[in-house]
């Protein structure tokens, strides 16, 4: 009799990779970028936060900014919540969910699976950022105040510095270049959109002033958690 694993990964259907949220789905906006970033590629997006009405979630208060997520909601809402309490669900759908899994968030959890099916944006971001830039200055965009402090400590290493600006994502026109003028005036060597609701958008604002590469979060992830599927057969 084949495991359950297997008969899951029948259901999702061959080359589709499954999308977690830590929010509610259905997030048309990331599922736009996702495209975007990796054509063809095909998802099934779900949400850590389904089945929660809106009460329940705003009880989901974060304890201080170590334990603070930001997400929007399908209702175009951004709001905050408590990393603890999202880990401990998103823990509970990967038990059951065969891989491989992109995890849509660029924080880091611990208490999930260790598996190498799992794509968590956080660590395949810090490779990439490392590999990158060894040494110099690194700018971040975050998208709370009150993450600074944190997502900075989380990004720094021998030999770096770090350079953090607050940018709500959906944010307008107005508050991007404000956002992008401030980051420019830190100099930094490499930016990175550090939340995965940040957009192509997001990223045109800040390399129009800045003189350095930009890593768009959602886009560096879809690719490297496309790159675990099957490839397409070779043409005869």
């Amino acid at each position: 009799m084949r495991d359950a694993r297997a008969a899951r990964r029948d259901e999702a259907g061959p080359g589709v990779l499954p999308v977690l949220v830590i929010g509610q789905s259905p997030r048309p906006d990331l599922e736009a970028e996702i495209a975007a970033a990796a054509p063809g590629l095909r998802i099934a997006l779900s949400g850590a936060l389904d089945g929660l009405a809106a009460s329940a979630i705003a009880a989901l208060v974060p304890r201080d900014g170590a334990d603070t997520l930001f997400t929007v909601l399908p209702s175009g809402e951004g709001v905050r919540l408590s990393k603890v309490v999202v880990t401990q669900r998103l823990a509970a759908m990967l038990a059951g969910l065969p891989g491989p899994v992109l995890l849509a968030c660029t924080g880091a959890f611990k208490g999930l699976p260790a598996r190498p099916d799992l794509v968590q944006p956080s660590t395949v971001l810090n490779g990439m950022a490392r590999a990158l830039l060894p040494r110099g200055r690194l700018g971040l965009f975050v998208p709370l105040p009150e993450q600074a402090q944190s997502l900075g400590a989380s990004r720094s290493r021998k030999g770096l510095s770090v350079a953090v600006v607050d940018l709500r994502p959906h944010a307008d026109d107005r508050a991007r270049e404000a956002a992008a003028r401030k980051m420019a005036s830190e100099a930094p060597d490499l930016v990175l959109l550090d939340c995965i609701s940040y957009t192509r958008r997001d990223k045109a604002a800040a390399l129009a002033a800045l003189a350095c590469p930009v890593l768009l979060s959602v886009a560096v992830a879809a690719r490297a958690a496309a790159s675990l599927l099957p490839e397409p057969p070779c043409a005869n």
